[in-house]
């Protein structure tokens, strides 16, 4: 028997296994929505409403738990975003003195404004005033009443511009961090010193007493192997088969996907590990 506060014995596996789930909702969730929302926000209400419905899931009902755990997840985001304050008060407040300064040159001028007008009248330059319109449209939630068996995106207003690009972006760096962390260390000296700390590809050479011609060999390697290991995280229809498969170059490859698949399982495990400590002492 476990307490109100405790996790059942095996539900953290159950956590783990269905965490790319949580990913899915938020990453669908976020490409709807103003591009100001936090997706750590997101992901924190989503992964808690996760580790509740592993904590009260009855498998003797019938329900798969992914689709138990969808509903949940999904409602928890949901709340979540109702109680976001879509743009901050300073958007707010400069949204209405823009709005009395077009009223104001309305009635001079007989005609709506145009942007330029309106910026040159506020003091402001033109993009300043387009940004905080965009900022405010994509603060305005049409609805956020999602039905069970309703998609997400179909329930929320769609932003312009889309932060889903930004969002891919942040994933690969996750990703790429990892894959360089797992490169060969040779390899992996080239790229931090070359791309991360900027030094000259002569400095380089001389550090590993190799001519800078090498130091193009192993930079080119490096940038092979962190691009298929993206693909193979994320695109694996990408990567492209190994010259000889089954040979020596061939194995190393497949070990070193696996290592940097690995780095990033240790990492969402001890993720999910903080949130159940957290919600466990809640």
């Amino acid at each position: 028997m476990t307490h109100d506060n405790d996790v059942p014995q095996g539900s953290e596996d159950l956590i783990v296994l269905h965490m790319p789930l949580v990913g899915h909702i938020v990453r669908e969730t976020m490409a709807r929505v103003p591009s100001h929302v936090d997706r750590d926000d997101l992901s924190s209400a989503g992964l808690a409403a996760l580790v509740q419905a592993a904590r009260s899931f009855d498998a003797e009902r019938g329900v798969p738990f992914n689709r138990y755990a969808s509903t949940r997840i999904r409602g928890a985001i949901l709340d979540e975003l109702r109680s976001i304050d879509w743009a901050s008060r300073s958007v707010r407040r400069r949204a209405r003195e823009l709005d009395a300064t077009r009223s104001q040159l309305a009635t001079v001028l007989g005609r709506s404004a145009t942007t330029a007008e309106v910026a040159q009248a506020s003091g402001m330059s033109t993009d300043e005033v387009a940004a905080n319109e965009d900022d405010v449209a994509r603060a305005q939630v049409l609805s956020l009443h999602a039905s069970e068996d309703d998609s997400l995106g179909e329930s929320l207003v769609s932003s312009s511009p889309t932060p889903e690009a930004i969002l891919e972006h942040r994933e690969k760096l996750t990703y790429m961090t990892e894959a360089i962390a797992e490169l060969p260390e040779r390899l992996r000296h080239v790229v931090e010193q070359y791309f991360l700390a900027e030094r000259p590809m002569a400095e380089i050479a001389a550090a590993l007493g190799v001519t800078e011609s090498r130091v193009s060999q192993l930079r080119a390697e490096a940038l092979v192997l962190l691009r298929d290991a993206l693909n193979n995280a994320l695109e694996p229809d990408l990567v492209p088969e190994a010259p000889r498969p089954g040979g020596a170059a061939a194995r190393r490859r497949e070990a070193y996907f696996a290592a940097v698949a690995a780095r990033h399982a240790v990492g969402l495990r001890g993720y999910a590990r903080d949130h159940v400590q957290v919600n466990a002492s809640a």
